[in-house]
């Protein structure tokens, strides 16, 4: 495991060259690709690839910032070799965090009809209810491409999409109290508390990338992020064996970071940079999944790596001699994005003397609104 040093900000950036050189590149991708093209049930790969389990507390409490600063570097550690960190001890109280996943499955048990009113519509505001197979994630950034992916093997699962309330032009759409009591009000508070666990990480990684702790702060506290509500139904593997099919397909998020909440069903699988393999992300009771998106990737100039990643279908029941069905599965993403304006351009600390940017400065709005636009035409 490499370490990050704090003796020079300049470690940071070679920290990734290091990596990345000594690291076997034999497999060819495209038969990597070829390999797992057929992806709808669960991989098992053996290798040494792991995510990284960090115990938060020892920041929350830690009395010095050398003490902060350990628990960083272990988190800077994690998504610069990873991408993914396990975060246990984060702070959520696990009742929260169960009220959260029985509101939102009261949510998802509501007739079809009564959540088609609620149907997204604008990819600007990016709040609403997302049907089964209406959304296809994929990396590729090409309309119709995404379109013929869409109708050849859509995403299988139903999704509700909530933002700040206080915006003063995208509203979320919310079902009636009678509907779906205690609905908004819970979301609404765990979307606070979310937010609130995002910048208290980020001030980490502020730390393990040789920053002021509280560089982020003013560049992610207009709450600019998406709380997303997710059901997997039960599907039969009739369904799940056409080519490319998945419960959702592979793909990189795109803000700063996303904290997943699963269930005890599993399905997730994170890419290993470096041999294209996919390895379940299994669920780990009281842990919170914690992924570095596209932008954290490049504000960092990719020391942090935004890792590819997909759900599949885990292992299905047996219905019949010739058919089984999946069972259904829940979980809550909710994706931490800077403030709307802000400039994403590559940080200080993370650049070698003497050499450019690998992107150019784009905003928030500008990267997040693009990419949705491509997911949904």
């Amino acid at each position: 495991m490499l370490s990050v040093s704090s003796s020079s900000a300049s470690v940071l950036p070679s920290l990734r060259r290091r990596l990345v050189v000594s690291t076997p590149a034999v497999v060819s991708q495209k038969r990597l690709a070829a390999r797992h093209a057929r992806r709808a049930f669960a991989t098992h790969v053996e290798n040494t690839f792991r995510i990284p389990l960090i115990d938060f507390s020892k920041y929350r409490n830690a009395s010095s910032v050398a003490e902060k600063e350990e628990t960083a570097n272990d988190i800077v550690r994690g998504f610069t070799e990873v991408g993914f960190i396990y975060l246990t001890n984060h702070g959520i109280p696990q009742e929260t965090v169960q009220g959260a996943f029985e509101q939102s499955a009261e949510f998802f048990r509501l007739p079809y009809e009564k959540k088609a009113e609620l149907a997204w519509r604008d990819p600007r505001a990016n709040r609403g209810f997302v049907q089964v197979g209406r959304e296809r994630v994929t990396q590729s950034a090409d309309a119709e491409e995404i379109k013929q992916l869409r109708a050849k093997a859509p995403d299988y699962k139903e999704s509700m999409e909530i933002g700040r309330d206080w915006d003063a032009t995208y509203k979320n759409h919310w079902p009636a109290e009678a509907d779906a009591p205690r609905f908004r009000r819970t979301m609404l508070a765990f979307f606070q508390t979310c937010h609130e666990l995002h910048g208290a990480v980020m001030r980490s990684i502020a730390l393990g990338l040789r920053l002021e702790e509280t560089f982020f702060d003013d560049k992610i506290d207009e709450q600019y992020h998406n709380l997303r509500l997710l059901s997997y139904p039960p599907i039969k593997t009739q369904l799940l064996s056409s080519d490319g099919q998945a419960r959702a397909g592979a793909h990189s998020d795109y803000g700063t970071l996303t904290l997943l909440f699963q269930d005890s069903v599993g399905g997730l699988e994170v890419q290993n940079p470096h041999t294209g393999l996919y390895q379940p992300a299994t669920p780990i009771p009281g842990t919170i999944v914690i992924n570095a998106g596209d932008l954290l990737a490049r504000w960092s100039n990719d020391v942090l790596r935004s890792t590819l990643h997909r759900v599949v279908a885990p292992p299905a029941k047996a219905i019949s001699e010739t058919e089984a069905v999946t069972p259904a599965r829940q979980s809550i993403a909710f994706f931490c994005n800077p403030n709307q304006g802000a400039e994403i351009a590559c940080l200080p600390t993370c650049l070698v003397p003497g050499s450019k940017p690998k992107y150019p400065p784009v905003t928030t709005e500008e990267y997040i609104v693009g990419r949705l636009q491509a997911t949904y035409t």
